[in-house]
């Protein structure tokens, strides 16, 4: 029999590529209105009514990111507290929780950065994520994905040449989120290690370059030696 995993963020723009996305799980969206993470009443009437073994979760507030530091409130109620509520109710029935964290909780500077690297998040996103990650610590039966992901197709007209990252398109996100959703701890996930416009040109062939001014650290890029041993084991 097939897990039954609730998801967050149901009707978000990873979740969308997620539905179609095929799987043996048994994934339940739900969405702000169907369950309210900041509400410990409606996340519990979920957890009853659908009895999930896994909750995956996606809700959270990402973009723009100058939000983060335009509303704080914002930021602290639907990243860290919503997950903080999370935890407590998968605490409470002893379901795993797995949280999409970013990897801008590692600083930015030297790149290469694996799991077990000291986090220093360079802006307030990164900090709420990373305070969301301190309840999910918490909890042993837990997995925290740091990701590095967009949507496809790449969304800008150009691109920087001098920030390297891992990203990787939603779609094939989830193909490697499927191979790594019964493991416990902290796993990085993303694509190659490239600049932002090496990586945007392969879809974008009109994209063009561009020069972070500090809106990026330079190196970005995480350690992806742990994923490839498992995906490859």
């Amino acid at each position: 029999m097939s897990k039954k995993i609730i998801v967050t963020g149901g009707d978000g723009r990873f979740a969308q590529v997620l539905k179609q996305t095929k799987s043996n799980y048994n994934f339940i969206y739900r969405n702000k209105n169907q369950l309210n993470i900041l509400s410990m009443k409606s996340i519990e009437k979920n957890i009853k009514s659908f009895k999930p073994n896994i909750v995956l979760h996606l809700a959270g507030l990402s973009r723009p990111m100058s939000i983060h530091e335009k509303k704080i409130n914002n930021s602290i109620d639907l990243n860290i507290i919503g997950t903080c509520n999370l935890v407590k109710v998968c605490n409470h029935y002893k379901l795993k929780l797995i949280y999409l964290s970013s990897s801008y909780v590692y600083p930015g500077k030297k790149g290469n950065y694996s799991e077990k690297d000291p986090l220093l998040p360079w802006n307030n996103y990164g900090w709420s994520k990373l305070g969301a990650e301190s309840a999910v610590h918490l909890y042993k039966n837990s997995l925290i994905i740091r990701a590095c992901m967009t949507e496809r197709p790449f969304t800008h007209k150009s691109a920087f040449v001098n920030v390297k990252t891992n990203f990787i398109f939603h779609d094939q996100f989830a193909k490697l989120l499927l191979k790594v959703i019964l493991k416990k701890g902290i796993i990085n996930i993303g694509g190659k290690s490239q600049t932002i416009y090496k990586f945007a040109k392969q879809d974008n062939k009109k994209v063009k370059k561009s020069f972070s001014k500090g809106e990026l650290p330079s190196n970005i890029h995480m350690s992806l030696k742990k994923l490839n041993k498992i995906i490859n084991s």
